[in-house]
């Protein structure tokens, strides 16, 4: 069952627009949004998304001792790329927020907050899963949207091309939206703008919002990297290349190219 306010519904694959996957349910009901934003490709697309339909937008990162900790500069730099480069959205990008979770990295034993190699661990999980990260996230971004008086936190977590962490499942989603609002008696929207899209359709959405602008926004200024590597370029963007999270980029990056071949894209 979908959250209120929110209706997804799940293609098998990518024909025509992206636009038509989701029948958002009195969208323009609330009028301000708060993003989880970390500066890479998944959220720079919910920034987009979200900047087309509230008429004022926040942001917030999280320093918990990431190892790709270069995202939070990243962050940044992709806010003022789109300050710049799209003047309609200039007067909907409102304050930027940055958490000092220090506490979740002393906890969690994984490759995104140690010097470790990644693999999978024994329950199935690449050890690049952070226990509880999105839990926590949520936690803080409905705390900070009550006293900001944002209903709707929009973050981009997906089941379709992720790596089976639990915290980013459309059930998960159901169950803290549940949650926040009985804890903090308000009615917050929980949007996950990507939950049945699958990595070439991101690309295809960051497109369809921003034109080619967006993708090379989302090129040369996000970052997705586990291990943090900026030092290298692909045609997709900096990385080292190897990673997961990398692989899953550049493997999105090929098939929306695919899709849209001799479609006009600048790329």
């Amino acid at each position: 069952m979908a959250r209120p306010g929110l209706i997804n519904i799940k293609s098998g694959c990518l024909q025509g627009r992206i636009w038509p996957l989701f029948i958002h349910r009195n969208i323009n009901v609330a009028k301000n949004a708060l993003v989880l934003f970390s500066g890479g490709q998944d959220s720079t697309a919910c920034l987009a998304w979200a900047l087309t339909h509230f008429d004022r937008v926040e942001t917030l990162g999280f320093d918990y001792g990431q190892r790709h900790a270069v995202e939070l500069a990243c962050r940044k730099k992709v806010r003022d790329e789109i300050r710049r480069r799209f003047p309609q959205w200039q007067g909907k990008l409102g304050q930027d927020h940055l958490l000092d979770l220090g506490l979740l990295g002393q906890v969690s034993d994984c490759a995104l907050t140690a010097e470790s190699e990644i693999h999978f661990a024994e329950n199935g999980l690449p050890n690049t899963f952070v226990p509880g990260r999105n839990l926590v996230f949520l936690t803080f971004a409905a705390a900070l949207a009550y006293r900001r008086n944002i209903d709707v936190l929009v973050g981009g977590m997906c089941e379709t091309d992720y790596s089976g962490y639990p915290d980013c499942r459309n059930n998960t989603m159901d169950a803290m939206q549940l949650a926040l609002n009985l804890g903090m008696d308000r009615h917050f929207r929980i949007e996950t703008p990507l939950m049945w899209l699958d990595k070439a359709q991101t690309w295809q959405l960051a497109y369809e919002l921003g034109g080619n602008d967006l993708l090379e926004i989302t090129r040369e200024h996000s970052h997705t990297c586990y291990l943090g590597d900026r030092s290298r370029r692909f045609e997709w963007g900096y990385g080292c290349g190897t990673c997961p999270a990398c692989e899953l980029r550049a493997k999105g990056y090929q098939e929306f190219l695919q899709r849209n071949e001799g479609g006009g894209l600048a790329c």
